[in-house]
């Protein structure tokens, strides 16, 4: 499913709303307004992987197509303009947020325009089967997709498969410049969204071993042979709400007043319960009536587990509800269930955020590899999300688990969406949080595992293999944005392309699965019982909803004014004292912790693992002093919600 984002639109965008003229005047986006007079090409339709050399011959005429027509609406580049403008604090329509009915009157396609497209799509022979304020929705056979898009489809060999692609970029006629911004589905390549985290899937129960430490440090391991030439601790046996509220400098504040969504694939039906018991075993606020909304579609799609795996999406959205709820307790979450993990279910679930404004702050805990992009989709993502800058929302996505993605893809690069210019980036850290709830420390979170040797005496091949890190780097596809200029280091930014390309990520918290959060979940046990039990869990799934709740802190401290896209909030806090400055050697040596797991994930019936986890060992990401590519500016610290209040 994954969506790619387009490289950021032509105009940097100019700091204000400009004068619409020419081109412009008439909704034709600059991108298409010097195209072929008699088409008008869009733009990344044509996937990098649909070359001569996998070229397999025409796809069958017969073949059916199921497309979506996204609408470019009446001023593409003035969206974008404006998404910047009251983003941006040093523009003087910083705020200036417009409310979602008046935004699809300022941005949203005509009726003129829908009729239009409409009306050409039928005459090629295609189908409407649904319109939006977003797209049109069509299907047919292949023969009509080729003559409506002037292209011909054929097949081509992607790695060890073979899929349908347009063998050149589609186009539309030249009386529809201005009226599509593209067109999906014309390659049927699978875009799955995965939900990054360490965790089991509800269908087979996940227990943690011990020993534990109930904080950082409170039990050291010290039967266990040294590492690094020093006894370590045990693994924690799982954060909880105060622990990390203190640790990023919540102070007072709740979230009070703020409303924070959540958007995943399909829909966990214990939350309600799985959220209240957690709540009321670790102290946090009990949920008030209403204070949890769930917002569901009618029917449920690619559910099963060689699709979207529907179920293994259940424990998703129950981090990132307990998460959320932990770190800021007042605050309001809605939960929007896509229909599956493709990325039209998706891009719906972001789209009933902002066309009915559901809340300030959307956190999302999935996504895919950037090569899995395709600039069609990174196209309609970005529509979606500079929607949202328009009205005050702003969109944070995990950065990834498996660091620089060599290891998982052999080549390095970074993840989608959180690669858009348009989103907050979410990295991850290893989180030290030691007794009566004191910040020690953090590291960039990597994972280095060697496990315990047969006659117990030393680590085998120690430090061990990398397993999973916070995803970060530079992309090869999406330009430098303005906010990282001056921030962000020449030699990241400029790492894949002499004009620079957006790093990732901006900013980050606790995701760690050693350093974890403690989460409860209803799940089905070997003996066929269903019980709420808790875990320890991690990934940048995790990091994303603390970061979330943190900002929900941060919009009720400036007194619930919203804070929209934040990414031009949280780099201009750079250098003023409120990150901590995350480090992969903060106490000036290798750190790492002792875990003890089931071999069955349940209990000790088949035996246990002890293994070595080394912490701030990355894949070739480094958290270093300054900005990095693990951790962005750092983590929140004690002053960061504070800055946001108004004096």
């Amino acid at each position: 499913m994954r969506s790619n984002r387009a490289k950021l639109r032509a105009v940097s965008m100019a700091a204000t709303l400009p004068m619409i003229t020419g081109a412009l005047a008439l909704g034709i986006p600059a991108a298409h307004a010097a195209d072929n007079p008699a088409r008008d090409a869009l733009a990344g339709t044509k996937p990098a992987w649909a070359t001569a050399k996998a070229d397999k011959g025409d796809a069958s005429n017969a073949a059916q197509v199921k497309l979506r027509v996204y609408l470019a609406g009446r001023n593409a580049t003035g969206l974008a303009a404006y998404a910047k403008a009251v983003s941006d604090p040093s523009s003087p329509q910083y705020g200036k947020y417009l409310s979602a009915k008046k935004a699809q009157a300022s941005f949203g396609a005509t009726k003129a325009q829908v009729a239009a497209v409409r009306s050409w799509l039928t005459a090629n022979g295609l189908t409407v089967t649904g319109v939006t304020q977003h797209y049109v929705s069509v299907t047919g056979d292949v023969a009509a997709a080729e003559k409506a898009f002037g292209t011909q489809l054929h097949n081509f060999t992607k790695g060890s498969k073979t899929y349908r692609a347009p063998s050149k970029t589609a186009s539309v006629p030249d009386s529809l410049k201005g009226a599509v911004l593209t067109v999906t589905g014309l390659d049927n390549a699978p875009h799955k969204a995965n939900h990054d985290d360490q965790l089991p899937g509800p269908g087979a129960a996940f227990k943690n071993a011990g020993p534990f430490s109930s904080y950082y440090g409170s039990n050291i391991a010290t039967t266990l042979p040294d590492a690094y030439g020093t006894k370590i601790p045990y693994a924690v046996e799982g954060y909880t709400g105060k622990q990390l509220r203190a640790a990023y400098g919540a102070g007072k504040y709740t979230g009070k007043g703020v409303r924070v969504a959540i958007t995943d694939a399909y829909a966990s039906p214990t939350i309600a319960f799985d959220a209240g018991t957690y709540a009321k075993k670790h102290g946090d606020a009990a949920w008030k009536t209403g204070q949890l909304n769930q917002v569901l579609p009618k029917n449920y799609t690619n559910t099963g587990a060689d699709e979207c795996d529907a179920s293994g999406w259940y424990g998703e959205e129950t981090l990132d509800v307990e998460a959320v709820h932990a770190v800021a307790p007042d605050a309001h979450v809605t939960y929007v269930g896509a229909a599956s993990c493709l990325d039209d279910d998706l891009l719906d679930s972001l789209s009933k955020v902002v066309d009915n404004h559901l809340a300030d702050i959307v956190s999302n805990s999935w996504g895919d590899i950037e090569a899995n992009q395709t600039p069609d989709l990174a196209a309609a993502y970005d529509q979606v999300f500079q929607f949202g800058a328009v009205e005050g929302i702003g969109f944070y996505f995990s950065s990834g688990d498996n660091g620089d993605e060599v290891a998982n893809t052999g080549t390095k690069q970074v993840d989608t969406p959180a690669n858009s210019a348009w989103v907050t980036a979410v990295g991850g850290t290893s989180l030290a949080v030691g007794k009566n709830d004191t910040y020690q420390w953090e590291t960039g979170w990597g994972t280095e595992k060697a496990v315990l040797s047969a006659d117990g005496k030393s680590w085998t091949n120690f430090p061990g293999a990398f397993t999973s890190g916070a995803g970060g780097g530079t992309s090869k596809t999406v330009a430098e944005p303005y906010y990282q200029k001056g921030v962000v280091p020449d030699a990241l930014a400029k790492a894949n392309n002499a004009a620079g390309n957006r790093v990732v990520p901006d900013i980050s918290a606790i995701a760690d699965p050693n350093t974890g959060f403690k989460v409860g979940q209803t799940q089905t046990f070997p003996d066929g019982s269903v019980q709420y039990s808790e875990y320890r869990i991690g990934g940048t799934s995790l990091a994303a909803p603390v970061i979330a709740a943190v900002q929900a802190l941060a919009q009720e401290a400036r007194g619930g004014e919203a804070i929209g896209f934040a990414n031009p909030e949280i780099y201009a806090r750079y250098n003023k004292g409120v990150y901590h400055d995350v480090t992969d050697k903060p106490t000036g040596k290798d750190l790492a912790v002792a875990r003890v797991d089931f071999v069955n994930s349940v209990d000790a019936s088949d035996g246990l693992i002890t293994s070595v986890r080394s912490l701030g060992k990355d894949s070739s990401l480094s958290a270093v002093k300054g900005y990095d590519d693990v951790t962005g500016v750092g983590s929140p610290a004690n002053g960061y919600v504070e800055s946001y209040r108004k004096h």
